[in-house]
């Protein structure tokens, strides 16, 4: 077998017997890299803290894509006796997921006897969608889900533009 060190040099060839005194020698622990190259390569490197390292990568690299994620669905609820600028606070927020590139999803909950009067519902939305009409697109009309009546938004194509032309200046950057 060739083995090769936890720096990365070559060792040589040599049994596994001596690659297992030579490890247990420094500490280390004999790892079979490449078991179908001939002859087999062998590393002697600290397994432990090389299993730490690959966890961390592989979870540092998990959050960097599910930060890169675009066309994620959030959803932001509201319920129908919600006060005006409480909706025009979530109106912003609506906006702000849109400019992010994300998909929204505007949701009203219904609680109770509230289920008998949806136009109060279908009002609220038809707000949030008035507000939002040079940002957004209609992706899904209003629907009934269950107790929530909702309705799904996506950056319009000027939004989109602007978008863009974020990122490229900010990549020149």
């Amino acid at each position: 077998m060739l083995l090769v060190d936890d720096k990365g040099n070559q060792l040589g060839e040599m049994p596994t017997s001596e690659a297992l005194d030579l490890a247990t020698e420094r500490g280390l622990d004999l790892v079979e890299v490449a078991p179908a190259a001939d002859p087999p390569v062998c590393r002697l490197l600290n397994y432990g803290k090389f299993r730490y390292e690959a966890t961390r990568k592989e979870r540092e690299s998990r959050k960097a894509n599910k930060s890169r994620s675009k066309n994620q669905l959030r959803e932001v609820r509201m319920k129908t006796r919600i006060g005006e600028h409480d909706r025009l606070a979530k109106t912003r927020l609506v906006k702000r997921l849109l400019t992010q590139g994300s998909k929204v999803k505007v949701s009203v909950m219904f609680r109770g006897r509230e289920m008998q009067h949806p136009h109060i519902g279908m009002a609220l939305l038809k707000n949030v969608a008035e507000d939002l009409q040079e940002d957004a697109m209609l992706d899904k009309a209003p629907g009934f889900e269950g107790r929530f009546l909702s309705m799904i938004l996506s950056p319009s194509a000027a939004l989109k533009k602007q978008i863009e032309n974020k990122e490229l200046e900010s990549a020149k950057a």
